[in-house]
């Protein structure tokens, strides 16, 4: 061998030895990513995590390792993502209460500070009461909040939280003055419920399910423009004549400062996995609305959502208020 090919073969090893550790960091993913959940376990984005890590297995090619980090209805774990690497390793579940936070003044994290992979889920919110409870009907509930000297006790996901709004509305819309107690998200409410320490909650009707199913509560109305499945004989609001329509959603994001190759891999590795059937089949075991929204449109939907409650808080006059 020459020394000139002997120098050139030298050269080219050397250039290999130095690519070789930058192509393997940059292939997307090489370790596990973290699925932040930023409620207790139990709850309906909780569910959803779970049930989307395990759909998860032969689209993404590591594991996908669901924490839980509630607090401050949501805030805490937006903060984790948001402060954390933008390298795609932590992706979070995004609901609502993204919208309604920052517009209570609780919190100066907003949908801008994220970048959305796609949107999994709708649920409407539904007023819920105990299987023993004396009323049976939207209006019962509301005449005895109207009572004289009565306050009954809603239980919601948070102070700002898209449940909390929910039983807000109602007070606008009804004149009955409730009592509302925050938990650190919609299963601990439920609990709350069960043992009878409050009257009633306003989360989704996905996250009462099984309770109802189990003859320990029941629910009075959702508020959805129509009646949902799992629960065709329970009337809507706007059937009660009161015109409320408010729910939440649930979609993954990451960090606004990802690279945009490895949002693109998230968003491909997403849509693949929403198709399967073991996701669609855990949501419809726990009575969840599936509703895929690409990142796109995911992004609009969260703007116009911004919007909306924006102008429903500042309707309400709950800015600043714990």
């Amino acid at each position: 061998m020459s020394k000139t090919t002997y120098r050139l073969l030298a050269g080219a090893l050397c250039a290999f030895a130095l690519a070789a550790p930058a192509l393997a960091q940059s292939a997307f993913p090489n370790k596990p990513i973290e699925v932040i959940v930023p409620y207790p376990a139990g709850g309906g984005t909780d569910v959803l995590g779970r049930a989307f890590a395990e759909a998860s297995h032969k689209h993404v090619g590591q594991p996908l390792l669901v924490i839980n980090k509630p607090g401050a209805s949501g805030a805490i774990g937006w903060a984790d993502v948001i402060n954390g690497k933008p390298d795609g390793y932590k992706m979070v579940l995004l609901a609502t209460d993204l919208m309604t936070q920052p517009n209570m003044g609780f919190t100066k994290i907003t949908y801008e500070d994220f970048t959305p992979i796609a949107r999994l889920n709708y649920d409407p919110a539904a007023l819920t009461v105990r299987a023993d409870s004396p009323w049976n009907s939207v209006e019962d509930f509301v005449a005895a909040a109207r009572a004289p000297g009565a306050k009954l006790s809603i239980g919601n996901g948070g102070n700002g939280s898209t449940w909390h709004l929910a039983a807000a509305a109602l007070e606008d819309k009804t004149g009955a003055k409730f009592n509302h107690i925050p938990f650190t998200g919609a299963a601990p409410a439920a609990l709350n419920l069960l043992g009878g320490h409050i009257d009633a909650i306003t989360v989704s009707a996905a996250e009462v399910y099984t309770h109802v199913a189990a003859g320990k509560l029941k629910v009075l109305a959702v508020m959805s423009d129509q009646r949902i499945k799992g629960f065709e004989k329970v009337p809507t609001l706007k059937e009660r004549g009161l015109d409320i329509s408010l729910g939440t959603w649930r979609g993954l994001a990451v960090n606004k400062a990802t690279p945009p190759d490895v949002v693109a891999t998230l968003r491909a590795m997403t849509a693949r996995t929403a198709q399967e059937k073991t996701l669609t089949d855990a949501l419809d075991k726990q009575n969840m609305g599936y509703a895929y929204a690409e990142g796109d449109a995911f992004y609009a939907a969260m703007a116009k959502d911004h919007a909306f409650y924006k102008q429903l808080i500042a309707k309400l006059g709950l800015k600043d208020k714990p």
